[in-house]
């Protein structure tokens, strides 16, 4: 366990990003046998035994996604999710830049898997180093013919086109992302129909994540069998975590899955600031609910680890939190990013996220109330569980109650005395289990 490289062998070439450099390490060679060598089947088969899970946030298996594509005639699209937005996460904006042919080989791969014959890559908005870098990639690609017609002349087309968001957070959510695509206002769509069966234009679509696609190249190379050997056995794999906060070196780490989040912190990461002590992680950007240090000493990087302290892996980013941290300060700050970043399409989320940030906001200067701290918890059973089309609200919940509940006493620090006694306390506990 602990550091490493598979989809950052070559991170120190300054270059990592051209055609010629990428070709000399080995790049596009799992291209020309995922076209001359292998049928689609064998392609979702070889995802399928790699055990890759989607590194975009749900961890959901990329095989059984491609599965999904019905075998219909009618056209099917190819959607790289590069819309990173969440807070803390990072480690995609640095794919994008490093290895942009890396990205564009595993589309071209997964357009064969799923028989795409375009694809698209949606970049946040405020990506500008990226989105240039990106689009002088896909040119190199159409130039050396490994885009467009007749790829490598082996028969198989894929066109593929650059789109750069509007800074929207919520095109981060796939049928958002594909409403952004087609050119309307970026609001999730409910689902059922699923993207697989009814995404862009009203056909059937693969959106996967950044880091993703820079994993298939990978294992076509190596073998699925080669590749679920790294990692753990239901978490396969290397992942990209964005290491911020309170530690010596933060940066972005390629970490095999199931390494101690001790090791992440203590041994790859230099250990805490100034030498204080660990309070809380973040493991997952801010939707993750936030995990104490008691709990983050026997956590290890993995999807199931994560899930069995009722949080997640998600995006990626592990944001780590001193004793100096101000909690009420920090959840605070969150709540604001989702009030601001909600689109306004569901009411639970449109002014449940602002009654939150609005409520926090009060109890953060010194002027709130148990009452305030109980109307947040009422708040909150009304914005999760399926109320919303997307889980914009349930993410806002998950980065506010955690918090609020496993480090009850520094909200209440902030609450003055004559005010604690307006909830009998017996409700009070109750609101807080």
């Amino acid at each position: 366990m602990g550091l490493r490289k598979v989809i950052t062998t070559h991170i120190d070439n300054p270059d990592s990003n051209k055609l010629s450099v990428y070709q000399s390490t080995g790049g596009y060679e799992s291209l020309k046998k995922a076209l001359s060598e292998m049928t689609a089947d064998q392609i979702v088969n070889e995802v399928k035994t790699s055990g890759l899970r989607g590194r975009g946030g749900a961890g959901f298996p990329t095989g059984n996604k491609w599965g999904f594509i019905p075998k219909i005639d009618k056209p099917k699209y190819l959607v790289c999710n590069g819309d990173e937005g969440e807070p803390g996460t990072y480690k995609d904006r640095m794919l994008l830049e490093r290895f942009p042919h890396m990205l564009i080989e595993g589309m071209a791969i997964a357009a064969k898997a799923i028989d795409s014959h375009q694809g698209y890559i949606y970049i946040r908005g405020e990506f500008f180093k990226g989105l240039d870098i990106v689009e002088k990639a896909v040119e190199e690609a159409y130039t050396a013919g490994l885009l467009g017609k007749n790829i490598l002349g082996l028969g198989y087309d894929f066109d593929l086109a650059v789109y750069s968001g509007a800074g929207a957070y919520i095109c981060g959510e796939e049928s958002a992302l594909i409403n952004s695509l087609e050119g309307r206002r970026g609001h999730p769509r409910l689902k059922p129909p699923f993207p697989a069966v009814s995404g862009l234009y009203s056909c059937p679509t693969v959106v996967n994540n950044v880091e993703t696609f820079c994993n298939v190249p990978h294992i076509l190379k190596m073998g699925g069998e080669v590749y679920k050997k790294i990692g753990t056995e239901k978490s396969p794999g290397t992942r990209m975590f964005a290491v911020s906060g309170h530690v010596k070196k933060p940066g972005i780490y390629e970490v095999e899955l199931g390494t101690p989040m001790k090791e992440l912190i203590y041994d790859i990461c230099g250990g805490i600031k100034n030498d204080k002590n660990l309070k809380a992680v973040i493991p997952g950007g801010s939707s993750a609910p936030i995990l104490t240090a008691e709990e983050a000493m026997t956590a290890t990087m993995d999807f199931e680890s994560i899930a069995s302290f009722k949080s997640m892996l998600g995006s990626g980013a592990v944001i780590i939190l001193s004793e100096e941290a101000d909690l009420v300060e920090t959840t605070y700050r969150l709540a604001e990013f989702y009030a601001h970043e909600s689109c306004g399409q569901c009411t639970p989320c449109r002014e449940g996220t602002h009654w939150v940030r609005d409520l926090l906001h009060k109890i953060k200067d010194g002027h709130g109330s148990q009452k305030d701290i109980d109307l947040i918890f009422s708040l909150s059973r009304n914005m999760e569980g399926g109320t919303t089309i997307c889980p914009l609200a349930d993410a806002c919940v998950m980065a506010v109650r955690p918090t609020m509940t496993k480090f009850k006493s520094e909200f209440m620090a902030k609450i003055p005395a004559s005010s604690q006694n307006m909830i009998p306390e017996k409700k009070e506990v109750a609101s807080l289990a």
